[in-house]
């Protein structure tokens, strides 16, 4: 479900704001896309993306932290992808890795927080970690998948 409002009258701590509370009550997705308003004034459109189940939750969480009078929202279908977590040793550590699945179609992803804890503790770029990870996961990913 698809769940939005056009706003032209706050600050972006408190869009900002919104957006923390969107992702923390259960939202898949937010986000804000620029758009101009009657009389050319520049705004965002606030965007959620939220199981339906959710949405009187999500549309309280528009009305109380915007100044937005109404919310607009639509029902969206979605396909997703099955997923299963594993993980790769490194010469710097474990990582984390998300593996995701459709049909014929394998794709992994390293776990973002893992590879920026040893970017950040043995001065690696984020690239270099990913492609250290890559490396390994090409290894053994017969194993894995």
């Amino acid at each position: 479900m698809s769940i939005e409002a056009n706003i032209d009258d706050q600050t972006g701590e408190e869009l900002g704001y919104l957006m923390k509370k969107l992702m923390s009550e259960g939202s898949y997705d937010a986000f804000f896309t620029p758009i101009q308003m009657k009389k050319n004034r520049p705004a965002y459109k606030v965007t959620a993306l939220c199981n339906p189940l959710d949405q009187e939750k999500i549309t309280k969480l528009f009305l109380k932290y915007t100044s937005t009078l109404g919310v607009r929202y639509q029902t969206l279908n979605r396909t997703i992808m099955k997923r299963h977590f594993d993980s790769v040793e490194t010469e710097y550590g474990v990582v984390g890795i998300k593996i995701a699945t459709y049909e014929e179609i394998k794709k992994y992803s390293p776990e973002y927080d893992d590879c920026e804890k040893i970017a950040k503790e043995n001065q690696l770029s984020l690239a270099e970690v990913y492609q250290l990870v890559s490396n390994e996961w090409q290894k053994n990913k017969e194993e894995v998948i």
